[in-house]
């Protein structure tokens, strides 16, 4: 299959490499980019990762007339829209990095877009793919951990002030706010995939001293879920010098602790079940790239596998826009100071 990417910012890099490592006979046709000489010099550096050539693309036009199998969209939320008209046009099934867009509205639209058009769109939620989460995941299902009563969220990252001092970065016009939409949007995925779907909250979102920006680097809330279970969340880029995101789930069977990829199981019976300590960061101190490409690679494979066998991906749109939802019910309800619902 070949593979257009759309975009050249943080995360590009690491698509490379995850396309390099790919297992599913994907190739990185080429590359568009809004100026063409980065372009150009972006793709001969790639050629050199991957060990063939890669096309620089400086129109949309021009790198749909060489027909990609599937696109990776890494742009920008705030310019999604355009790309996303031109790839479901022309049929073209699109992984885009989060969040798909800066507010729910504009979210749902885009999923409508790839909707109307009948073509595969998934999300980069790909902290799924880890083995602790799936491994975790799979206890969910089989009802081996009993009921969930009670999901706390940690999110405590740190973000230096040179981070935000990037165009655009943390504001509203161009990123749809800050740490919720930007950071903490993995975690908060990840607690909604395990736990289900949140129905009501309350939260608290702020902008604190030690960064000048527009969005907030610091939010809290507390979730009602579908299910009845209770949560909190915590989330920040002010928690210096930063550490792995926890999601802890109170069952009635055991107490869950997920930080980062490792897994502890607490059993009321007196069990103790743990997964192997995973030493890699995770993206939570200064350095916002210090992330392994497995996860991406995990979640691009699944999901041209997904394209293939006509099948659902591991990160559907319909999950991602509920992870938009709360995420706007958070700010309403921090304008508000008032419990409110998330709107489905």
């Amino acid at each position: 299959m070949k593979v257009l990417l759309i975009g050249m910012g943080m995360v590009a890099q690491t698509h490379v490499l995850a396309l390099r490592d790919n297992t599913e006979g994907l190739t990185l046709a080429g590359v568009l980019g809004r100026d063409i000489g980065r372009t150009q010099a972006f793709c001969a550096q790639a050629e050199g990762t991957l060990g063939y050539t890669v096309s620089a693309y400086g129109s949309t036009e021009d790198a749909l007339q060489d027909a990609p199998d599937m696109a990776i969209l890494i742009t920008p939320p705030n310019v999604r829209a355009g790309y996303a008209n031109a790839l479901s046009t022309a049929g073209v099934p699109t992984l885009m990095e989060k969040p798909v867009e800066r507010t729910l509205e504009a979210a749902k639209e885009i999923v409508a877009i790839y909707a109307r058009a009948e073509v595969p769109l998934g999300l980069c939620f790909q902290l799924r793919t880890r083995a602790a989460v799936q491994t975790l995941k799979s206890k969910i299902i089989s009802g081996t951990l009993g009921e969930i009563i009670h999901v706390d969220m940690r999110v405590p990252w740190w973000r230096d002030q040179t981070y935000y001092d990037a165009p655009g970065r943390g504001t509203y016009a161009r990123d749809g706010g800050g740490v919720m939409i930007n950071q903490a949007i993995h975690t908060l995925d990840l607690g909604l995939w395990l736990a289900g779907p949140v129905t009501h909250l309350q939260a608290h979102m702020q902008t604190s001293p030690l960064h000048r920006m527009e969005g907030e680097d610091i939010a809290t809330a507390l979730l009602t879920f579908a299910s009845g279970a209770s949560g909190v969340l915590s989330a920040a880029t002010t928690a210096f010098p930063g550490t792995a995101e926890t999601i802890t789930l109170t069952t009635t069977k055991a107490q869950v602790t997920l930080q980062g990829d490792h897994l502890r199981i607490h059993w009321h019976d007196g069990r103790e079940d743990a997964t192997a300590p995973d030493t890699g960061a995770t993206g939570g101190g200064a350095d916002p790239m210090a992330f392994t490409h497995g996860w991406h690679q995990a979640l691009i494979e699944d999901f041209a596998d997904a394209v293939r066998r006509n099948r659902a991906p591991l990160a559907p749109p319909s999950e991602a826009l509920h992870v938009h939802a709360v995420i706007d019910a958070m700010e309403r309800a921090s304008r508000s100071h008032a419990r409110v619902e998330v709107i489905r």
